[in-house]
C-alpha cells in the first residue's frame, strides 16, 4: 500500500497519527524534509514506487487535488482526482523556471565556444590541412604527376621568361604547397589564398624546392584577384579549391582575365558522385555531410562535397576544355566521399 498525507502538524504528531490509523510500525513511516508531504511505504514494489515518485512530484508542486487528508493509490496507475492538463503544464513551467540558471550556463558556454572557434578558424583550418598533407600518399602523387606532366610543354608569352625557358604559374589556394613537386624547372610562382595562416607553412615548404622562384603571396579570394595584372600568367592551377569558393563563375572570369592568350587552366577537384547507378549511397552521404551534418564545411574551410564545376567551366568561355571524371585514390575510408574527381585543362 502507498499513501500520501498532507502535513498539518509537527512530524511527530503526524507519524503517531499515521501509525495509529494504518496500524504501521514507526520504522515504515518516512517524512520528506524538503516538502510538506509524508510518504508511507509498505510492501514495496519497484514499478509502483516509480509511479509513486512521478505522482508525488506532481502533488508536491501543485498540492492535493482534494481536501481529503489521505489519497490512496495502492495498486492503481491513476491518482484519484488527477490534475488537469493546465496544472501539469504549470508544473513543467515551474521546473523550467527552477533550472533557468543551468540553461543560462549552458548557453553561455556554447556561445563562448562558438566565438573562440570562429575567431581562430583560419589558424586551426590551416593546421588541419598541414596535418592532412604532411605525409606522402603515393597513389595520389602518381595521379598528380601524370596530370601535371604536360606543364613542361607550356611556352611562356613573356619574352623574358621564354628566354630563360621558364613560365609563370598562378595557383589559387595553394594551402601548404602540395603541388610544388610537380612544377617544372624555372617556374615563377604567384599564389592567391584568403587564409593568411597558410603563409608560414607555404614558405617553410617552398624552401625544399629550389627549382621554383616564389613571387607574391596575395591574401585574397579567387573572386577578386585585381592585384594580378591582365594576361600576365601562363598557367593557372586549382586543386581541391572550387569546392570552397563562394562564386565559382566569378573565379573562372578572373582566371580568364589573368591568363595570357593561349594560357592553360589546370583543375583537379573532387565532385559530386556521378555514377548513381552503382554509388547512389555515396551521393546521399555527400549531401548529408555537406548540408545536414556539415562536418566537411566545418573542418575543411567551407568544402562542399556535392559540387560539379565542369558545367561552369564549359560555359565560362574558354576556347577548349578537356576534362575527365574519374575515381581518385584516397588515403583512408573516411575520405571516401571525396573519391569522385574531375581533372582537366582549359585553354584561353
Amino acid at each position: 500500500m502507498y499513501s500520501l498525507i498532507r502535513k498539518n502538524s509537527s512530524f511527530c504528531q503526524q507519524r503517531a497519527a499515521l501509525s495509529s490509523k494504518c496500524n504501521l510500525p514507526d520504522r515504515l513511516v518516512t517524512s520528506s524534509s524538503f516538502c510538506d508531504t509524508v510518504i508511507i511505504v509498505q510492501d514495496i514494489d519497484v514499478e509502483k514506487l516509480r509511479i509513486l515518485f512521478i505522482k508525488s512530484v506532481i502533488i508536491l508542486n501543485n498540492g492535493f487535488p482534494e481536501d481529503d487528508n489521505i489519497v490512496n493509490i495502492a495498486g492503481s496507475d491513476k491518482v484519484e482526482g488527477s490534475l488537469p492538463q493546465e496544472e501539469e503544464s504549470a508544473t513543467l513551467f515551474s521546473w523550467l523556471l527552477g533550472n533557468i540558471n543551468t540553461f543560462l550556463y549552458i548557453y553561455v558556454f556554447f556561445w563562448v565556444a562558438k566565438r573562440i572557434i570562429v575567431a581562430t578558424k583560419d589558424r586551426w583550418c590551416a593546421y588541419v590541412m598541414h596535418l592532412c598533407t604532411r605525409g606522402v600518399f603515393v597513389e595520389l602523387e602518381e595521379v598528380k604527376k601524370a596530370f601535371f606532366e604536360s606543364l613542361s610543354t607550356v611556352v611562356s608569352k613573356d619574352a623574358e621568361l621564354r628566354n630563360k625557358n621558364a613560365i609563370r604559374i598562378l595557383e589559387i589556394g595553394p594551402g601548404t604547397g602540395v603541388n610544388f613537386a610537380f612544377y617544372p624547372e624555372g617556374s615563377h610562382l604567384v599564389v592567391v589564398d584568403p587564409n593568411p595562416c597558410y603563409k608560414d607553412y607555404y614558405y617553410d615548404n617552398i624552401k625544399k624546392f629550389s627549382h621554383i622562384h616564389a613571387e607574391e603571396f596575395h591574401v585574397t579570394t579567387g573572386e577578386d584577384m585585381s592585384m594580378v595584372p591582365d594576361n600576365s600568367v601562363d598557367v593557372v592551377v586549382v586543386t581541391l579549391v572550387l569546392c570552397t569558393v563562394q562564386d565559382m563563375d566569378a573565379v573562372l572570369n578572373e582566371v580568364k582575365r589573368v591568363l595570357a592568350p593561349g594560357g592553360k587552366f589546370y583543375f583537379m577537384e573532387h565532385i559530386t558522385e556521378f555514377d548513381l547507378e552503382n554509388h547512389s549511397f555515396r551521393r546521399k552521404l555527400q549531401h548529408i555531410f555537406t548540408h545536414y551534418i556539415p562536418v566537411w564545411p566545418f573542418i575543411f574551410d567551407g568544402c562542399q562535397l556535392d559540387r560539379d564545376p565542369l558545367p561552369n567551366i564549359e560555359k565560362a568561355g574558354f576556347s577548349k576544355v578537356d576534362a575527365q571524371r574519374y575515381y581518385a585514390p584516397v588515403p583512408h575510408i573516411v575520405f571516401d566521399p571525396e573519391r569522385p574527381n574531375l581533372k582537366g585543362v582549359a585553354t584561353k
